[in-house]
């Protein structure tokens, strides 16, 4: 059983191993993350509006980021991105710290998230440059194995550090991974250029307008949605945990840590199985939606114990949406414009990082932590329609796309 466990982890490039490694030690170090709202809301005493609007700022410095990002990963390379954010975000990671007010902590999260996010495109273009089709999924997932276990230790580790030290030290430390990680990338991977080829020459245009692939247009909203029902871990569960249950940030580390744990055992034997058996990336992102809608009504219960088989629950519609969601992206990606389509796929989620919390917060404000529980709940089911409306698009598009195969084929032969 353990040797068919580690049969997921085979034929691998060193490329990705590394990749893999710094993903993980940037992740561990981003333990600032998970406390955000609660170190807003208790030791500079904002306001739940004031907080959501943290966030916006949050969420439109991604945005910014990864738009940057696709630009330059397709103009210089995904290689110098990547140092570049990492280093810099290190640098303002330590220098948050000293981000006391409102208008002061907004510039600060802005900055940084427009630097950091860089980091997601370019890797993204990395992992597709380092991998074949066959084995892309396979690799996302390892990545995402290698995050969630860093978010396994990063909240455990950030909780402790936070009660015994206080929240000003797990900038320093978020700062020092962040540079930490992108010297080991440096010293281990050589920067390797894309190679130029060309995809269907016959159906696909060489310029793709992202704007105008519309099943890509239609998968970012899923995106989206998606994103948005994950982010309240982030955001407003943390504040749930101590408002209802007076849960300490450590208890709370361990609460979100088991959403790491889960995803390092479970997602990338379920990827190789949904991969191995060729089963539709499309039926498996709407059962992790209903995972995930699920979650939320097991909120309405006002018992302690509910807190875990929601986390399961969610990891669950974690592990059966996001994996499966980059596939697709980067299955519809053509040559050197990897980096567009990459930076459209990130800023759906900087994007719901915004509506996420904004939303949530003020629906808190106004009618309680039950209202946004069933907003949430209803979203995810508008998702897993959109799903369904995605399936037959693509379905469609193929038919097509095979018929003008045929058409081209008996026009050679003539």
């Amino acid at each position: 059983m353990i040797k068919k466990y580690l049969n997921n982890f085979k034929d691998f490039p060193k490329e990705i191993w590394i990749l893999t490694l710094i993903t993980f030690i940037n992740r561990a170090g981003t333990m600032v993350i998970p406390f955000l709202s609660k170190y807003m809301k208790e030791n500079l005493q904002f306001s739940y509006s004031q907080i959501g609007w943290v966030m916006v700022f949050f969420g439109i410095g991604s945005i910014i980021g990864t738009w940057l990002s696709g630009k330059l990963s397709d103009k210089i390379g995904f290689y110098k991105v990547m140092v570049f954010s990492l280093f810099a975000s290190g640098i303002v990671f330590i220098l948050l710290h000293y981000a006391t007010t409102f208008e002061e902590l907004c510039v600060g999260i802005l900055v940084l998230t427009t630097i950091a996010d860089m980091f997601r495109p370019a890797m993204l273009v990395c992992l597709k440059t380092f991998t074949t089709k066959e084995n892309r999924a396979r690799a996302y997932s390892l990545t995402r194995a290698a995050v969630n276990l860093g978010f396994l230790f990063g909240p455990v580790l950030g909780g402790l550090i936070i009660m015994q030290l206080g929240y000003e030290y797990i900038f320093y430390v978020d700062g020092l991974t962040c540079i930490v990680a992108i010297i080991v990338f440096m010293f281990f991977v050589r920067d390797k250029k894309i190679p130029v080829k060309f995809k269907k020459l016959d159906i696909v245009p060489q310029k793709v307008s992202v704007i105008k692939d519309r099943p890509f247009m239609l998968h970012l909203v899923i995106c989206l949605i998606t994103g948005i029902l994950f982010f309240q871990i982030f955001t407003t569960l943390p504040l749930y945990h101590k408002e209802r249950f007076n849960m300490s940030e450590f208890d709370s580390g361990l609460l979100l840590s088991l959403n790491g744990l889960l995803i390092l055992l479970f997602e990338l034997p379920i990827v190789n199985y949904v991969t191995r058996n060729k089963i539709n990336n499309h039926r498996v992102i709407f059962i992790g939606l209903l995972f995930m809608a699920t979650s939320f009504l097991l909120l309405l219960f006002p018992w302690e114990g509910v807190l875990i088989p929601m986390m399961l629950f969610m990891t669950c519609g974690v592990m059966l949406t996001f994996p499966f969601a980059n596939s697709f992206a980067m299955e519809r990606s053509y040559e050197l414009q990897e980096g567009k389509y990459m930076a459209a796929f990130t800023m759906s989620y900087s994007f719901a990082h915004i509506l996420s919390a904004k939303t949530g917060m003020e629906i808190i404000q106004r009618s309680g932590y039950e209202s946004n529980w069933i907003f949430m709940a209803t979203l995810g089911i508008v998702g897993t329609l959109l799903v369904f409306k995605l399936f037959a698009m693509v379905e469609k598009e193929d038919l097509k796309n095979s018929e003008r195969l045929i058409s081209i084929e008996s026009n050679d032969k003539k």
